[in-house]
């Protein structure tokens, strides 16, 4: 790998950290205007990414996307449930299954919050060509999956 090669993937992985402080600083901006913890946004996300995905999430499954033991998850839904962020559903088929799910308000409240956001960045994405956002789409994916390993202490 030629020098200017290692100089272009350090300033990426640069620009990445900085991307990752921002989002992490919009995040935190919701987390205290909702009076949420860090893990509270985590699992909110988790619960609307497995909705999109048109999946249910169960307390366990939970768990194990924000990481944490099953009391842990228990305190967990319990406090987002009180404060109207979610709801404990019974799966239709298997009425012993509890599904989680966003709130109408918690989803408005996101909507509101990361809206603008959202909005910015598909406008900042119009210049890209299918191609270009095929290679940025893979991008981030590989470097989600090699940061989720290193939060996780994989090898």
């Amino acid at each position: 790998m030629s020098e200017d090669d290692e100089a272009a993937r350090r300033e990426l992985a640069l620009l990445l950290r900085r991307l990752t402080v921002e989002l992490d600083a919009v995040g935190q901006r919701f987390a205290q205007q909702h009076n949420l913890n860090r893990t509270d946004v985590r699992a909110l996300v988790a619960i609307m990414d497995a909705a999109r995905r048109g999946e249910a999430l169960t307390a366990g499954r939970l768990g194990e996307a924000v990481e944490l033991r099953s009391a842990s998850v228990t305190a967990l839904v319990d406090r987002l449930e009180k404060v109207g962020h979610l709801r404990r559903v019974r799966d239709e088929v298997d009425r012993r299954r509890v599904t989680l799910q966003m709130s109408d308000s918690a989803m408005a409240a996101g909507a509101e919050h990361f809206g603008g956001l959202a909005r910015d960045l598909s406008a900042a994405m119009e210049d890209y060509t299918a191609e270009e956002l095929a290679v940025v789409r893979r991008f981030l994916l590989d470097m989600t999956a090699a940061t989720m390993r290193h939060s996780r202490g994989e090898p």
